[in-house]
């Protein structure tokens, strides 16, 4: 009987070595920038993660929406006179207190208006995507996007956005 309780002290004690060893662990990874996990252009990179912090706007949002409006050009200009990164209207710009067509400018007057139609559309990311596509009195007007164009815009940001986990 004795023998048995030492045998079981031992199996015990055995199995909690075994549990507690270190595991193997792998080398770590480098951190991906913001650059390669959100595909801004690098030197733009702070500037967007900058914007992402001062609104509360999600980094892969803000880069989602960079992507479709401008295909990340800064130097975009719409032809209804949309401007940069974020294709910004010079209305939208002057009203945001931002009229410099800096990209770094232009970066955060878009996150800065992203964020108040989000706060507008109680965080309605769809309705809030469709108001800074199609305007916002649109949107108010008929409670969603007002053309299929508009709300295949928002989708895609929103897909894109997802798709940018690490962002």
């Amino acid at each position: 009987m004795v023998l048995a309780i030492v045998l079981l002290g031992f199996l015990a004690e055995g199995t909690r070595l075994i549990e507690s060893a270190p595991a193997k662990s792998a080398p770590p990874r480098p951190a991906r920038s913001v650059a390669q996990a959100c595909g801004v252009p690098r030197a733009f990179a702070g500037a967007f993660r900058k914007a992402a912090q001062q609104t509360g706007v999600p980094l892969s949002l803000l880069a989602a929406v960079a992507w479709e409006e401008s295909r990340m050009d800064p130097q975009a200009v719409s032809g209804a006179g949309a401007r940069g990164f974020l294709q910004v209207m010079p209305l939208t710009a002057e009203a945001l207190a931002t009229v410099s067509d800096a990209p770094r400018v232009n970066i955060l007057a878009g996150a800065r208006y992203l964020d108040q139609l989000l706060g507008r559309f109680n965080g309605d990311v769809e309705l809030a995507l469709a108001a800074y596509n199609a305007g916002p009195t649109a949107v108010e007007k008929l409670g969603g996007a007002p053309s299929l164009a508009t709300l295949r815009y928002a989708k895609n940001v929103e897909a894109r956005a997802a798709s940018l986990p690490a962002c």
